[in-house]
């Protein structure tokens, strides 16, 4: 009887189970599927874009963490369990799951849905960029605790392509200005531009988005000062809080390409939300890492560096966009992205590489400023080589100090420097057309006085005249330089001065003075 009583109770729990479960799944039932596949739950009052909080929010806010054996409701329960239970679907799932921020909703936003809307192969190829970076960019704004619409920022920035460069100078896929990527220690030199680095540009990015949200308060007016500069946007606050007016992202008087700026955003947010009511299609990114980080030691070609990855070269260089120049050197570039499973195979193909050196670059340092022909010249390699490597544009003359990519000699066995790999700069200046002219010598004058006082160097004295550098000239005697045309025209000047000093006072014979010979200019 016993026995029969405890089978009972048994059967009575079960029961009352089913019926719970199949009352909580009314209750909550699934969000409806979108076009890809991705289920959805937006939620518009509190701005976010799926009701599960982002993955580490328990670990950035413990405060929220509850007690061991805390009561739950059976509603707190189910939703719980599925955050814990489902992961993401997909990449474009687990950033849907982060959106933190207001959403915009104006006729800037439909503009901005329309546009991309009637250019669908636009957005799947950039898209399709994407793929390589988009996950690392996820995962630090997850651990920052940032929304992670903000990955979706360089579609609006550069197309996500790192190798994307603004007429204004804005370079990579989070388009840094050069004096922006210096203040956050983006390295930029002759060799590599950290502004294209998908690691260092990131993390300069995001450190600037977060910078900038501190300053503000607002995501909105963060983004628009990133755009615009946070002196602009600070000042029409400023200007509109004096007025008595709000000083909201959309009360602001700003250029329509900063105005533009948040609704572009916006829009691809809710693209990325329901690509399908966009006539769009996203392509599938899988929730892990594309690549890994492999060290370098040795300095080696990039071509090379791609063969013994197995990755064909133009993806190789997609991964490590900031190499401007055919060779890594381990002094100023000690890692590498290669594709997760390529890494090993890097590895492996490298330990036993027997086909000689690895690197046939190193960097030579112009000890003169010369122009790019003579710098050729001297290195051994013709004009257009020398300028295609080092990306000298014409009309130019290259200045002392500058580090030049040239062909490595079998006989050098060490590496480029870490001076010249890590701060070898390449300084230009504007080609000036030059004057052959011809000055007179004063007393005492020497090749190295003839070059300080027409600032030229005196080796280029000494080959102009066809002499040794430590040669001396008698008073008098003509000394040819080749000068801007400007102080050409000074110096004959001056030539004649000292022509007519330098000369014999002769006897008149009569009242009319002997004339003077001008000098050659």
């Amino acid at each position: 009887m016993t026995l029969l009583k405890i089978w009972s109770f048994v059967a009575l729990l079960w029961l009352t189970g089913c019926a719970t479960t199949q009352q909580t799944s009314e209750d909550h039932k699934a969000p409806v599927p979108d076009s890809a596949g991705i289920s959805l739950q937006p939620s518009r009052e509190m701005g976010l874009g799926f009701s599960i909080p982002p993955r580490h929010s328990a670990i950035s806010s413990p405060s929220n963490a509850l007690p061991p054996f805390a009561p739950l409701y059976a509603q707190e329960t189910h939703s719980r369990s599925v955050a814990s239970l489902a992961p993401p679907i997909d990449l474009w799932d687990r950033i849907r799951r982060g959106y933190a921020m207001p959403d915009l909703n104006n006729d800037l936003v439909r503009d901005r849905e329309q546009w991309y809307a009637t250019r669908p192969d636009y957005i799947f190829r950039m898209t399709e960029r994407s793929k390589k970076y988009l996950f690392h960019v996820v995962e630090e704004l997850e651990l920052r605790n940032m929304p992670t619409e903000l990955a979706l920022l360089p579609f609006i920035e550069s197309a996500f392509n790192p190798q994307a460069v603004s007429s204004a100078k804005a370079a990579g896929m989070w388009q840094f200005m050069p004096a922006t990527g210096k203040y956050f220690e983006l390295k930029q030199n002759a060799f590599r531009d950290d502004r294209r680095d998908v690691l260092a540009s990131t993390r300069a990015a995001l450190d600037y988005l977060k910078k900038l949200h501190g300053m503000f308060g607002d995501w909105h007016l963060a983004l628009a000062a990133y755009n615009w500069g946070e002196g602009s946007v600070g000042r029409s606050i400023a200007k509109n809080q004096r007025a008595g007016q709000p000083a909201g992202y959309m009360d602001l008087n700003m250029p329509m390409e900063t105005r533009l700026y948040v609704p572009k955003l916006q829009a691809v947010k809710n693209i990325v939300s329901s690509p399908r009511a966009f006539n769009s299609k996203l392509p599938l990114i899988e929730n892990h890492p594309y690549f890994q980080t492999v060290t370098i030691r040795r300095d080696i070609d990039v071509a090379l560096a791609a063969k013994l990855a197995e990755v064909p070269l133009d993806d190789f260089k997609a991964l490590n966009p900031s190499i401007n120049r055919p060779v890594i050197m381990a002094a100023g570039t000690p890692q590498v992205l290669l594709p997760w499973d390529n890494a090993e195979v890097f590895q492996g193909n490298l330990e036993s590489f027997a086909g000689g050196r690895l690197a046939s670059w190193t960097v030579w340092v112009a000890p003169t400023t010369m122009r790019p022909a003579d710098a050729a010249k001297r290195v051994g390699m013709t004009e257009a080589d020398f300028r295609s490597v080092n990306a000298i544009p014409p009309r130019v003359v290259i200045k002392a100090g500058s580090s030049l990519l040239v062909p490595r000699a079998d006989s050098v066995k060490q590496d480029v420097a870490v001076k010249d790999a890590d701060n070898g700069q390449l300084s230009l200046a504007p080609e000036v057309a030059l004057r052959r002219s011809t000055v007179r010598a004063g007393k005492g004058e020497t090749v190295a006085s003839i070059a300080h006082k027409y600032h030229v160097n005196a080796d280029q004295v000494a080959q102009w005249n066809k002499v040794a550098m430590s040669a001396s000239f008698k008073l008098g005697q003509p000394v040819v330089v080749f000068l801007p045309q400007s102080q050409a025209k000074r110096s004959g000047s001056g030539a004649r001065t000292a022509a007519h000093k330098a000369a014999p006072r002769r006897v008149a014979s009569s009242s009319r003075s002997a004339p003077v010979r001008r000098a050659k200019r």
